[in-house]
């Protein structure tokens, strides 16, 4: 029996991309098990335009291998739950081996899936995994090749903006994005913290920073594979930062201090305090003058303090505590 690969969706106001990406979902020459779409409460018409996605494979009888119908399930919510607690949600309705957590706005080449679990079921402790992913706007243009961290902890796209030439050749990397990034069901409850994969205190951006941090910690390698290959649309990221709204920038700013908060461990990172000095003080004479709404965000630190430093000590536990030869 080859191992399961369910797809899971969230949306939010996604209807001129999500019947583009369900298309390439069911072109897969892997066979795909289920497909979870959950629909944070949108105001266009995704969710109609799921539902007719659904009746039409129904209708038609599609079937991504010979063996595998694919279950396409759509959970609309009530109100926007945030991404993160969103993904959580589809990871508890499924159980296969593998789950593609997977953006609307990204189209997969139909071996994506196929390329990644052949290198990760030879590769058991290769617990995540990512293709090389490409502006949808300018296709020789990197989107992404997976995360990277410096040593102040700030995260970036590896790649980003390169030709995609020049990522050719696949290896290790620290992490994978979010947009189109395959993980083992093993890893998935192996780090799961509170019963959560993404900390849903994170609601929207560096949730995936976070995994792969969490993961690296415990033992995990992510992997990237530069045959399998993604478009991704990238929406609001286009342009300047003054261009983004608010909730997006208050989000991403204060993620990353509660990721480092609940993973950094150690004296190590005590080399780097006078880059850290630096780059915090620039950044914030910057906030303060130009952006001063964004330092709000620190009343949602202080108010989830408590359950962050639980969430810290589970994490130290679970490293303490696991076994070398593991995995």
């Amino acid at each position: 029996m080859l191992p399961t690969v369910s797809v899971h969706i969230v949306t939010y106001n996604s209807a001129d991309d999500i019947v583009e990406c369900l298309d390439a979902v069911m072109q897969q020459t892997y066979g795909i098990d289920q497909v979870v779409v959950i629909d944070n409460a949108s105001s266009d018409d995704t969710v109609d335009r799921v539902r007719s996605f659904i009746e039409r494979v129904n209708d038609t009888g599609s079937i991504s291998d010979d063996k595998i119908r694919t279950e396409i399930l759509l959970v609309p919510n009530l109100v926007n739950t945030g991404f993160a607690p969103a993904h959580n949600q589809a990871i508890q309705l499924t159980e296969t081996d593998y789950v593609l957590v997977l953006n609307p706005d990204v189209q997969l080449q139909s071996n994506y899936v196929e390329k990644l679990v052949n290198y990760m079921l030879c590769h058991p402790d290769v617990g995540s995994a990512t293709g090389l992913l490409i502006l949808k706007s300018t296709p020789e243009t990197v989107d992404s090749t997976g995360i990277i961290m410096n040593g102040i902890w700030r995260a970036f796209d590896r790649g980003a903006g390169d030709s995609a030439q020049e990522w050719r050749s696949s290896g290790e990397v620290f992490g994978v994005s979010g947009a189109a990034a395959l993980y083992s069901r093993t890893m998935i409850e192996d780090i799961s913290i509170q019963e959560e994969f993404f900390d849903a205190d994170f609601f929207a951006y560096k949730e995936d920073v976070d995994v792969a941090w969490r993961a690296e910690q415990l033992g995990w390698k992510a992997y990237y594979c530069a045959e399998a290959i993604g478009l991704h649309e990238r929406g609001w990221k286009k342009g300047s930062r003054r261009q983004q709204p608010i909730f997006i920038r208050k989000m991403s700013y204060i993620n990353r201090y509660k990721m480092i908060y609940k993973n950094l461990r150690g004296i190590g990172w005590l080399r780097h305090l006078p880059k850290l000095v630096i780059y915090e003080l620039m950044t914030h004479a910057y906030i303060l003058f130009r952006e001063p709404k964004v330092l709000t965000a620190w009343r949602s630190f202080w108010q989830q303090q408590p359950e962050l430093r639980l969430k810290r000590q589970a994490i130290q536990n679970k490293i303490q505590n696991k076994p070398k030869n593991k995995l």
